[in-house]
């Protein structure tokens, strides 16, 4: 490739950007317009950008705004952005959170990951035989089963905290409830991912094994060696009443415990993850004000562009009517799954059925973080395009159907309020704040 060949691709793709930009900021507006999270209209906007609707325009719009040569120069933003937003996703988490009521917490937990996923790994059984083969590879049939099991079984704690405040129901015990299980499903959901795409990626038992090892030894490390290390930076800075770096290193701490994960080969996002959960979170006031906002916004700027990069696989006119009874499947899976997984328990513990339906629909919310776990079935070669278009509309129509419903479920919820006092299940704080105040990282 020539400097002027390469000079090209570079100038194509800052107009691809900035194309994402706009198109993402108007539709997430839209989108907040009807009651609807921003994620919606920024999936939205990905799969308008794609084939699904601006490919089908005379003259090939989608690939002359994103070109082969160019797609790579936006995955790798993409990627980085993502990587930004999952450490972030990691830091939000508070332990502390499941409080005292914990059986009421794990019960809901469990059982809105174990419904789902045993939901759609049966789905996984009567579609396997027209998605086996991916890339001339035929994907073996229990990789297949357990991806897609796992990948139903995800709720997106971020956007659910948004749906919350933007619903009154952040301090509702029902809400409470949600975002805490949700919080700590998301964990178990991520270490199910990294052993999913570990049996994926291994090459037989001994490979798997070594990558077991390996990601032990990680996990050690990141405990016992990073967290206090991180601790005593975070401390030396507040000493010195300066964090004008602080944003800065953590940014390159990110990247390297990515890069390690990538190398153990349990996909970057892990590595993100976990160096989000060993990150000190006080000083609360100086950590939001030197990394979390810096992070956010440079994660706000850059994250779009994995929605487009995900929409360029979207190819909704390509669904045939046998995908469209697939995707009939799949949403009946995943819906019942999450009201059945997650309901169940939660009038187990004394919630009316009405308030138990309300959980259950809460923790149907999908979002982002099931474009994520999708993306990375996709590039390991488990999913199709077609499967991969069915499940991507099923995360945005569950997605979408969470705040329509909550009204006709909760007509009075400001009646409903926790008190602090005496409240069954805890008031979720997220590093010390309320899910109302807490940073929109939805978007």
């Amino acid at each position: 490739m020539t400097a002027h060949q390469l000079e090209d691709l570079q100038a194509t793709a800052i107009a691809g950007i900035a194309v994402i930009l706009i198109a993402g900021t108007v539709l997430s507006h839209l989108a907040r317009r009807v009651r609807q999270p921003a994620v919606v209209g920024e999936i939205t906007a990905g799969i308008v950008l794609g084939p699904s609707l601006l490919g089908l325009l005379p003259g090939d719009l989608t690939h002359r705004l994103f070109p082969d040569g160019v797609r790579p120069l936006l995955s790798m933003v993409a990627q980085i952005g993502l990587l930004l937003f999952m450490f972030t996703v990691g830091w939000e988490l508070d332990w502390a959170a499941m409080g005292r009521r914990k059986s009421s917490v794990a019960s809901v937990t469990a059982g809105s990951i174990l419904a789902p996923m045993a939901l759609g790994m049966g789905v996984a059984a009567v579609l396997y035989g027209n998605h086996s083969v991916v890339n001339g590879e035929k994907v073996p049939v229990f990789s297949f089963m357990l991806y897609l099991g796992v990948s139903m079984s995800i709720t997106a704690f971020p956007v659910l905290a948004r749906i919350l405040k933007d619903n009154n129901l952040s301090r509702t015990k029902i809400g409470a409830l949600a975002l805490t299980s949700a919080a700590f499903g998301d964990v178990l959901a991520w270490c199910l991912l990294a052993a999913v795409v570990a049996v994926v990626t291994a090459s037989g038992p001994s490979g798997f094994t070594d990558t077991l090892w390996m990601s032990a030894g990680y996990g050690a490390a990141i405990i016992v060696v990073v967290r206090p290390l991180l601790a005593r930076a975070v401390a030396w800075v507040a000493r010195k009443g300066t964090g004008v770096h602080l944003a800065t290193l953590v940014t390159a701490g990110v990247l390297l415990s990515a890069y390690a994960t990538s190398k153990i080969g349990i996909h970057p996002i892990f590595g993100a993850f976990a160096f989000g959960l060993v990150m000190p979170r006080r000083p609360q006031v100086m950590l939001e004000e030197r990394m979390l906002r810096p992070l956010q916004h440079a994660g706000e700027l850059m994250l779009p562009v994995y929605f487009i990069i995900t929409g360029l696989s979207v190819d909704i006119a390509a669904v045939s009517p046998t995908g469209w009874a697939e995707l009939g499947l799949i949403l009946t899976a995943s819906i019942l799954g999450k009201l059945l997984g997650a309901g169940l328990p939660a009038r187990s513990f004394g919630l009316s059925w009405r308030e138990s339906t309300g959980v259950g629909v809460l923790m149907n919310t999908r979002g982002l973080t099931e474009l994520i776990i999708l993306g990375v079935g996709l590039n390991l070669g488990v999913l199709d395009d077609t499967l991969f278009t069915e499940m991507v509309l099923m995360a945005l129509i569950t997605t979408a159907m969470t705040g329509p419903l909550l009204p006709s479920l909760f007509p009075r919820v400001r009646m409903d309020l926790v008190s602090p006092r005496r409240n069954d299940t805890p008031v979720v704080r997220i590093n010390g704040t309320a899910p109302d105040q807490a940073p929109d990282l939805a978007g």
